[in-house]
């Protein structure tokens, strides 16, 4: 099997997730290609914050169960472990309310899985990133055999897309993930790191769930689009490439994509991937809505830098407090990672001059009280 072949199934609803799985495990050569009887194998999926299935927030319950089911099968054991976003605590409570939540639990039970609990983490390194040299990695990840991706297609405010390399950074823990964004709130750092952590993690196969997606102001506070697929290759890079094409996201405004082309990195663009069972053109998706900043390049570019000690609000998209809306939980302020929120009553205050446009408010914020308003220069040049 070539690294840069990505498999496609039809699944038009959660219901046939099972059925379709299966479909698309035979035209991998069947999960024993994969997993060893006896093997711990984590189901790294995307669970950003407590969120219920039909939101689109999350890995689908159905996803999950139907790759564990299938993992138990060849004799091994799936676990689901994930780190949500940091603007919720990385504990046993939390992980429980979330698993509740989201329907995760009951999946579980049902396909024979093995919820995470242990929020523990290590301090690894990795001589051979190119940007990052050690990780903080969650134990239940650091301590498995083998690690299966299973990302959702969303879009990403700060990332434009949120997909399968983006999937990696879950097993960062908890606050950590604050950290990172202080460091690399250039989106082509971002996305350098996350390459890294990429081919720290080397996941032995990555399923994308594509039933129903995210558009827009993702990826939390977005809008389910249904899509109608199932992706899957053993190269998380060459998933993202072909769901960019799927949703529209050119890839000189996908910092993940452009940054493996300079490294030198494949597949980095749609000529260098094979599709099996579907033709590109049947996959597009017509009208696809993509969040402002990706529309217009994502977070901080070159020409934006030059003019922002003049004209900060007039050429980024900034985050924006919706105070009918904020219950002033919090969320957001943890999350912010160089403090730029504060709580002022019941509601949350951005400090503007302080906020580095990383955007972890507006993913982590569980009422969508935090908006993304336009610089009126950023609308004209990349609308214009």
């Amino acid at each position: 099997m070539v690294d840069h072949v990505v498999y496609v199934v039809r699944c038009s609803d959660y219901g046939q997730a099972a059925a379709r799985l299966g479909e698309l495990f035979g035209m991998l050569g069947g999960v024993t290609q994969f997993v060893r009887p006896g093997e711990r194998i984590v189901l790294k999926a995307n669970l950003v914050r407590p969120a219920r299935p039909e939101s689109a927030v999350i890995t689908h319950p159905a996803v999950v169960a139907g790759v564990g089911r299938a993992v138990r099968a060849a004799g091994a054991i799936p676990v689901l472990a994930d780190s949500p976003g940091g603007g919720y605590p990385y504990n046993e409570q939390a992980l429980d309310a979330l698993y509740r939540l989201s329907g995760l639990h009951a999946a579980a039970a049902e396909a024979g899985i093995v919820l995470n609990r242990d929020t523990t983490w290590q301090t690894v390194p990795f001589p051979a990133g190119h940007l990052i040299k050690r990780f903080e990695i969650t134990t239940p990840v650091r301590a498995a055999d083998g690690v299966f991706n299973l990302c959702k297609l969303k879009t990403h405010v700060f990332m434009g897309l949120s997909g399968a390399v983006k999937n990696s950074f879950g097993v960062i823990p908890g606050l950590a993930k604050a950290g990172y964004h202080a460091r690399l709130h250039d989106p082509r750092h971002f996305a350098n790191m996350l390459l890294d952590l990429d081919a720290f993690l080397a996941p032995r196969l990555t399923i994308m769930d594509a039933v129903i997606g995210m558009e827009g102001e993702g990826p939390s506070a977005g809008t389910p689009r249904g899509i109608g697929l199932l992706l899957a290759s053993t190269s998380a890079l060459a998933v993202d490439v072909v769901a960019s094409e799927i949703v529209g996201l050119r890839r000189e405004r996908n910092p993940v994509l452009m940054a493996a082309e300079h490294r030198g990195l494949q597949p980095s663009r749609i000529e260098h991937v094979t599709l099996v069972g579907a033709t590109l053109d049947d996959l597009r998706v017509p009208g696809f809505k993509l969040p402002a900043t990706a529309r217009g390049g994502a977070g901080v570019s070159r020409w934006q830098e030059k003019l922002m000690p003049m004209l900060r609000r007039a050429v980024t998209v900034r985050p924006t407090v919706i105070e009918a809306v904020c219950v002033g939980c919090g969320a957001c302020a943890d999350a912010c990672p160089v403090g730029a929120i504060t709580l002022n009553g019941a509601s949350a205050v951005i400090d503007e001059r302080a906020c580095i446009r990383c955007y972890c408010c507006h993913e982590m914020c569980p009422e969508t009280a935090i908006v993304l308003q336009e610089g009126w220069l950023y609308r004209w040049v990349s609308r214009g």
